[in-house]
């Protein structure tokens, strides 16, 4: 296969990318800072593509390569839905959907100390970021930012979490916001936590739009941005 390549990425934005291609030629840029996310590798001064996908492209400086696929390969600095599956001394044991089981420090917590550590049963949903995500070790989680506060992080309770496509999760979590919650939000009040390893949780004012919402976004994965708006619609439509 011949390989693309280019000394800037910016015309292979969005563009469907394959295993081999070469995105990036560091040797001609200067005083510039990549971050590269999955789907990528550096190798000298060149990044390659390491699946077939669409390279994306999110400001100042981050690239990766977007693929519609159930496996999750973790990565660090992403949000994810974890899973407790056991607890240790000194660590929670999560689910992520990933290749190993992920672990959350006890202490990985806006103000964690030991008198003060978390209980969590098994089965337990929490929205997580990935601090550390090495081949052949076991993702590291925190439920805090990187400024150390909770944030957005933490235990999500009641609703309904259904899992889906990488592609599906990096789909709802684009910019500007994509049509099908944009069409839903202007109806209906409901919360969403999306996260990168394909697994989405909703909660709403009662448990009949809770599974319309969830269900309008399992279904709006292979639509353009122009039937996602119709399909919502016509959802909105059966609950007025």
């Amino acid at each position: 296969m011949e390989s693309k390549s280019s000394g800037s990425a910016t015309n292979l934005v969005d563009q469907l990318v394959y295993p081999g291609d070469v995105v990036l030629d560091l040797s001609s840029m200067t005083n510039q800072t990549i971050k590269l996310g999955g789907g990528l590798r550096q190798d000298c001064d060149v990044i390659s593509v390491m699946k077939a996908g669409r390279l994306r492209f999110s400001k100042p400086n981050k690239y990766w390569v977007e693929s519609s696929q159930k496996r999750y390969v973790p990565h660090a600095e992403d949000s994810v839905l974890g899973i407790v599956v056991d607890s240790r001394s000194d660590n929670f044991l999560v689910d992520i959907k990933g290749p190993a089981i992920a672990f959350l420090p006890v202490l990985a917590f806006e103000g964690g100390t030991r008198r003060n550590i978390p209980k969590f049963e098994v089965g337990a949903l929490l929205y997580v970021r990935v601090v550390k995500a090495n081949p052949g070790m076991n993702p590291e989680l925190s439920c805090t930012d990187a400024s150390g506060k909770a944030g957005e992080y933490g235990v999500l309770k009641e609703g309904y979490m259904f899992e889906c496509s990488t592609g599906l999760s990096r789909m709802l979590l684009s910019s500007p916001t994509c049509p099908v919650l944009d069409t839903l939000g202007k109806k209906l009040s409901f919360e969403i936590a999306v996260g990168l390893n394909g697994r989405v949780w909703v909660i709403a004012s009662s448990p009949p739009t809770t599974i319309i919402v969830a269900n309008a976004l399992i279904n709006s994965e292979p639509l353009s941005g122009v039937q996602q708006k119709i399909m919502a619609e016509k959802l909105l439509q059966r609950v007025q």
